[in-house]
């Protein structure tokens, strides 16, 4: 199987499948000399890890993040040599015996039928490595990329959109996230939620979501023109989670219904006397090229394709069959695809600020 890595400078490859002994990755090109300890990588993990709430997946995992190399200690602390950096993950607490049902039928919505078409062979113990276990990797990437672009630069996501319940766009607040189990970027919001999903989750259904990105404190300049845009790589990034069919960046499908006038995003002076944007629909990127403000994004998550109720399908021996699929899944994939997003973003944007400095300098 290819295309494991991503990343230009920041180079990313993650590995393993959901029911193996472990996953990991492999972060290649972090710079040397920043401080580093799988302390500051497991508080992310932690926002990730199953098990958190009543309306995530029940598998029991620790998610406890092991740094096998790339970090020194020369006496004044861990920090990373400039060799890659290597993240080890123990799988805890598989249940194989629950897929025995999938062995030879292609659960729907899932990626079994086209792995085994491209293939010819498939790890039918939670989709293997098309499981979203294999995100768990992607956060502790994330972490290292956080300590490269450094504390200016804020990564918040949050749900703002399950199902058909909408946050308005002024009433979005990403300081609620973290202070609610189903990660949504405002308080009010959270009772009907949790009722709404409760009941989801009790039919042994699922339900989609809408996750917004927001990204503060980024200077402009990041990014290249043409084939090197930052927006086009953030896409493709958050395109790459597991169950996202969809990514906008700033107005995003909205501006095909605006004027030429309504989506320019008009410039005055500031006291410092830079430019000040007065509106923000190119969602912090014109040209590829980032511009000062806030980058945006939503990202649309698929209902989890896993559910009680029977559908239609058929086997790898040619057979049409009936199939449920038994164990542990997250009525909203989405829920824990909110610290996924932000790793991504980091990912992204710790390779445009390496990439940067390789072009300009500073």
């Amino acid at each position: 199987m290819s295309h494991n890595t991503f990343g230009h400078l920041f180079r990313v490859t993650t590995w393993g499948e959901s029911h193996g002994p472990a996953i990991g990755c492999v972060v290649d090109g972090c710079p040397p000399g920043i401080p580093l300890t799988a302390a500051d990588i497991q508080p992310w993990l932690d926002r990730r890890k199953p098990g958190g709430s009543r309306f995530v997946t029940q598998r029991n995992e620790s998610d406890t993040a092991q740094i096998l190399s790339g970090v020194f200690d020369d006496g004044a602390g861990p920090v990373t040599t400039g060799t890659p950096i290597s993240i080890l993950i123990p799988n805890e607490d598989p249940r194989s015996k629950d897929y025995g049902e999938i062995a030879r039928a292609f659960r729907p919505g899932h990626a079994d039928y086209a792995y085994q078409a491209k293939y010819g062979v498939r790890d039918h113990r939670g989709g293997g490595r098309s499981s979203a276990r294999e995100t768990a990797s992607r956060v502790a990437a994330g972490a290292i990329a956080r300590k490269v672009v450094g504390d200016g630069v804020r990564i918040r996501a949050g749900v703002v959109q399950l199902g058909p319940h909408r946050i308005a766009d002024d009433r979005i607040d990403f300081d609620a996230v973290n202070a609610n189990p189903l990660f949504a970027a405002s308080a009010e919001v959270v009772g009907e939620w949790e009722a709404n999903l409760d009941g989801v989750r009790k039919a042994g259904s699922s339900i989609g979501a809408v996750v917004a990105l927001e990204v503060t404190g980024l200077p402009a300049g990041w990014g290249a023109p043409l084939y090197g845009k930052l927006d086009a790589e953030l896409a493709a990034a958050l395109m790459s989670i597991n169950a996202v069919k969809g990514v906008e960046i700033g107005a995003g499908f909205g501006a095909a219904g605006l004027s030429g006038e309504d989506n320019a995003d008009e410039m005055r002076l500031g006291d410092d006397g830079r430019p000040v944007f007065l509106s923000n629909h190119a969602g912090g990127v014109l040209g590829g090229i980032s511009t000062g403000q806030p980058l945006t994004a939503r990202v649309a998550f698929k209902p989890t394709s896993s559910i009680l109720t029977h559908r239609r399908t058929v086997t790898r021996d040619g057979e049409e069959t009936d199939l449920r699929t038994k164990g542990r899944h997250d009525p909203c994939v989405a829920l824990r695809g909110v610290p996924v997003v932000e790793a991504m973003a980091a990912c992204v944007l710790a390779d445009a600020l390496l990439r940067h400095r390789a072009q300009i300098g500073g």
